[in-house]
């Protein structure tokens, strides 16, 4: 296969073809010449249709060859794009009510009482209750690899995993943003809770607590107390949880490339992981908004044990498993923050939970999510 990519790519050089646009409409061999002639002069592109538009959202023989390593084998990739985020470990989850999400019945008012005299009586009362209807998403891919591309070499289940890693990864930094920034402006998302915790006047503003920055560049550090009862994420009725991989196996593709009534051969996938939020108890979640990250290495930074502290009060009682989630910018300067106070008293510790060392802010954890953004405008 590599002395296959290597005359591709000294072809590609003769014509004066850039190889990193192989299988790309943009790709011209010399004058007027278009690449589907070229492979076809190589005698691997007797099919190739000449001036076609090769679909860009396919593997191409460029990707292949920048996968293989020096003994012809797909590479293991490293994952610079990769990100950290933990609280896709921690959340707890349950099986919706409704084929779209869950229905959550909440008390909104108490009955009145009333103290009684003898020979007196009491009016009736009633308590109150509302209905809060949470809605899923369904976050979908399809990868689609061309079968003789796929092939080449013998290195079909490698190049079909080297291609299925990124995919994994794209769905779980797409649902961790969406956890915290989903938006209802966009239908096809489930609400986050950063929308859900954006006015300091609102109903919830007690849960809200500033660190007095200003501008687009803050951050928000969440204690989030995970329950069935406080918060969780949900899937509909009647489906699974997680995220759903369907291997398609060997397929026909119509209108292969954009071009009507063209036929290709292909593998495919299909990703699907349908989910959403459903925040039961809006106690149970404090947002500490307003975090300066450029005030954060200056001489006044937010006071970050402060605030979690104040955080930690806030919450009810002990329902529900307890987590801090901010991203690796805010943990540094935390760590840096206990670092001067450690003469006093003060220093995160260490714990093993389920094996693994884990850093604590007194007894919660303290968790890192890459998805939380250092971009946020301020929450007034």
């Amino acid at each position: 296969m590599r002395f296959v990519i290597l005359v591709l790519t000294a072809l590609c050089s003769i014509f004066a073809i850039d190889v990193g646009a192989v299988g790309h409409a943009s790709a011209t061999v010399g004058s007027g010449t278009t690449l589907g002639s070229a492979l076809f002069y190589l005698g691997l592109g007797g099919a190739v249709v000449v001036g076609a538009v090769l679909d860009t959202g396919g593997l191409t023989m460029a990707d292949i060859a920048k996968r293989l390593d020096p003994n012809d084998r797909i590479a293991r990739i490293i994952e610079l794009l990769m990100q950290k985020n933990q609280i896709l470990e921690d959340m707890r989850w349950i099986e919706g009510n409704l084929v779209t999400g869950n229905r959550t019945t909440v008390r909104t008012g108490l009955p009145q009482v009333f103290w009684r005299l003898l020979n007196q009586g009491v009016p009736t009362s009633k308590s109150h209750t509302a209905q809060i209807d949470e809605q899923c998403g369904m976050l979908e891919a399809y990868s689609q690899v061309d079968r003789d591309l796929a092939e080449l070499g013998g290195n079909l289940n490698a190049v079909r995993l080297s291609e299925a890693r990124p995919f994994i990864e794209a769905m779980n930094q797409e649902l961790a943003s969406t956890l915290f920034y989903g938006a209802a402006s966009s239908p096809e998302e489930f609400i986050g809770l950063a929308p859900r915790y954006s006015s300091l006047t609102a109903p919830n503003g007690s849960n809200i607590i500033s660190a007095a920055g200003s501008g687009a560049d803050n951050t928000s550090i969440w204690l989030i107390a995970w329950d069935e009862e406080t918060v969780c994420g949900i899937y509909p009725k009647g489906s699974t949880a997680g995220l759903f991989h369907e291997d398609l196996g060997l397929e026909t593709v119509e209108n292969a490339g954009g071009v009507a009534g063209r036929l290709m051969r292909a593998y495919r996938d299909h990703w699907q992981w349908k989910a959403g939020i459903a925040l039961k108890d809006w106690r149970y979640v404090i947002r500490i908004c307003n975090v300066d990250v450029s005030d954060l290495g200056g001489a006044t930074p937010a006071d970050l044990i402060d605030a979690m502290e104040q955080a930690e009060e806030i919450i009810p009682d002990e329902l529900g498993t307890r987590a801090f989630y901010m991203n690796r910018t805010v943990r540094r300067f935390l760590r840096k923050q206990y670092r001067t106070d450690v003469a006093s008293g003060g220093g995160l510790t260490y714990e093993n939970v389920g094996g693994k060392r884990v850093t604590m802010f007194g007894t919660t954890p303290v968790r890192i999510s890459d998805a939380i953004l250092n971009t946020e405008a301020a929450v007034a």
